[in-house]
């Protein structure tokens, strides 16, 4: 992107205060942020929220260092969670609702894995029960949670969130949501 993805303005809110707002109007709790490469020009968008930043030094390392940092983070508070939704802030049709239904979807099928859907696939954000904590943990490398969908298939359940197909990876990308979005009436936090 050449600057920090997370900062990236939508509707005059950045990426990260998006999912930050989304997180917290599904009354997930705790929240837990994972702060990378270019820190400190994120932290000041964190503050004042009712999260815990964390910084991954390990940032370089790739994604699955990001899951075990705020693993470790969330680990550390009490009382301990049932369950984490992991997700990242480059979708931005990310909202409450999508994180309410994956919530909804664990409590109502007893699978330890429940996945957004889109495009035919699994894919974040993803809620994983406390069982697949030490296996997030020992995830490496820059492709995520993902070997755990395949793994553990008979555990996965997915809900259809075709919108989080878009994800922001390249400015063409981001320019692109951009002029559509003036194209449509604003989403739900």
């Amino acid at each position: 992107m050449g600057r920090p993805k997370q900062l990236l303005p939508i509707s005059g809110r950045s990426l990260l205060r998006r999912a930050i707002d989304a997180v917290l109007a599904a009354k997930a709790s705790p929240v837990v942020v994972v702060l990378g490469a270019r820190a400190d020009a994120i932290r000041p968008e964190v503050s004042g929220s009712p999260v815990t930043a964390v910084i991954n030094q390990e940032w370089k390392k790739g994604l699955a260092s990001s899951i075990r940092a705020g693993l470790k983070a969330l680990e550390s508070l009490s009382p301990p969670t049932e369950a984490v939704v992991l997700l990242l802030c480059d979708q931005p049709n990310l909202t409450s609702d999508a994180i309410t239904r994956l919530a909804q979807a664990f409590a109502c099928t007893g699978k330890s894995i429940v996945a957004a859907s889109y495009e035919g696939h699994p894919g974040p954000p993803a809620l994983f029960a406390r069982r697949h904590y030490a296996e997030l943990s020992a995830l490496t490398g820059p492709v995520g949670a993902r070997p755990l969908f395949r793994r553990h298939a008979a555990s996965l359940a997915t809900v259809e969130l075709p919108e989080l197909a878009v994800d922001l990876d390249t400015p063409t990308d981001y320019r692109r949501f951009v002029a559509h979005r003036h194209n449509r009436p604003p989403a739900d936090h």
